[in-house]
């Protein structure tokens, strides 16, 4: 197996050696979008053993469809720098992962609702954060007419009022159970007390992300996205204080100091 190199550097490679000159002469957009560690750059080596390669997303017009697949088809290789275009899960092979699609229909897709209109405050708050994340963490490889950049800057974060809203419900989130490491703790459950303390570490790193403007992604990598945040202030070590204290003072203190 090769040496490990991120999804980002070796799909904009990748792209560039081999998609873009079977392209030529069509118009297209492509970039490193949807699902998957990669795109949000948290790949690591155990990222290479379930749907990783060489691969990107190409947006056509529809009309284009039809041929940049077949071009595409017709170009690619088994292989590219060692890592095969055909891994699926499990070792197991599986089709290529470089898709040809019309972006207005991909983005509807992927946010459940067609973005191409002003978004209603109740239209951002059914789209899960990862989904976003999936449309404007990515790298983006070519973007010629803009459409891509465009769609992202509108996406990129909530509008202010939504913001706000979001802040307050996380923090009443906080409120509901920040009572409750102390109150189980008195009554001699200690587990239950530590439950509720990493229940309310969650919720905090979810409102730190949220006042630092990023997107929460799922849980397998809340806490990467978080470490990637400045920490003048030190929460993150209160915050790994309050799962490691192994008696309610020590919990109280740190968590009034995370808060």
């Amino acid at each position: 197996m090769p040496a490990f190199t991120p999804a980002a550097e070796l799909c904009r490679d990748f792209h560039a050696a081999v998609l873009a000159p079977a392209l030529n002469g069509i118009p297209y957009a492509a970039g490193l979008l949807g699902p998957g560690s990669d795109v949000l750059g948290f790949d690591t080596d155990r990222s290479t053993d379930h749907d990783w390669g060489p691969r990107a997303n190409i947006f056509v017009a529809a009309g284009q469809v039809e041929a940049a697949t077949a071009r595409i088809e017709a170009a690619l290789p088994q292989t590219y720098r060692g890592w095969s275009l055909r891994i699926g899960r499990d070792g197991r092979f599986a089709p290529h992962q470089v898709t040809v699609g019309v972006w207005p229909e991909w983005l509807a897709d992927q946010l459940g609702l067609d973005p191409a209109g002003e978004l209603s405050p109740a239209d951002w708050l059914v789209i899960p954060q990862q989904r976003l994340l999936e449309v404007v963490a990515g790298p983006v490889f070519a973007d010629p007419g803009g459409v891509l950049a465009a769609a992202r800057s509108r996406l990129a974060w909530y509008p202010n009022d939504v913001w706000w809203w979001l802040l307050a419900c996380q923090w009443r989130r906080i409120a509901q159970e920040e009572a409750f490491v102390q109150r189980t703790a008195e009554v001699g459950d200690q587990l239950g007390s530590a439950v509720v303390a990493a229940r309310l570490v969650r919720d905090a790193i979810r409102l730190a992300l949220l006042i630092a403007r990023r997107y929460a992604p799922y849980t397998k990598w809340l806490g990467t996205a978080f470490a990637r945040l400045p920490q003048l202030d030190g929460l993150d070590r209160q915050l790994a204080a309050l799962l490691a204290a192994a008696d309610p003072a020590a919990r109280q203190q740190a968590q009034t100091a995370a808060y």
